[in-house]
């Protein structure tokens, strides 16, 4: 056997392949729909996973104003924002967020599971959430996944 057939390799930016993921959030759990989001944000489905590479693959949620939360956390849940300023802390419910914008409260949860660093951001970019059925990304022909 030859002793280069076991030769790791690490991706970078130039073998990387991104795809195009489509995922529709009627009556998902937030949480649930999240968590597994992130997982394939962050690439960690391919075997070319690499920690410090943005592997993962774009991914388009549809239909965020109807995903769902167990329990009583849709009323009583919080999320802290501050601006920074003295006196500018704000306390918002998910109630209260998704009736400004529903799709803000699924990039919120997905947000809060991806890494606090320059590569959490590069790869927050990969994710699109609309509201309703359709997106803009028709050309790019997501593959439909189901949790």
């Amino acid at each position: 056997m030859d002793h280069n057939s076991y030769k790791t390799i690490n991706a970078n930016n130039a073998t990387v392949e991104k795809g195009w993921v489509l995922v529709d959030a009627k009556d998902q759990v937030l949480g649930r729909l999240a968590s597994e989001v992130a997982r394939v944000l962050r690439g960690k489905h391919k075997p070319s996973y690499t920690p410090n590479v943005d592997t993962g693959d774009h991914v388009v949620i549809i239909n965020a104003e109807k995903v769902r939360m167990t329990g009583k956390k849709f009323n009583n849940k919080l999320h802290f924002t501050y601006s920074g300023y003295p006196g500018g802390q704000r306390e918002l419910t998910p109630k209260m967020i998704s009736g400004k914008n529903p799709a803000r409260l699924v990039e919120i949860s997905i947000k809060g599971m991806l890494p606090k660093n320059s590569i959490g951001r590069e790869i927050f970019r990969s994710l699109h959430v609309y509201t309703g059925t359709e997106h803009p990304h028709t050309a790019q022909q997501p593959k439909e996944i189901k949790f």
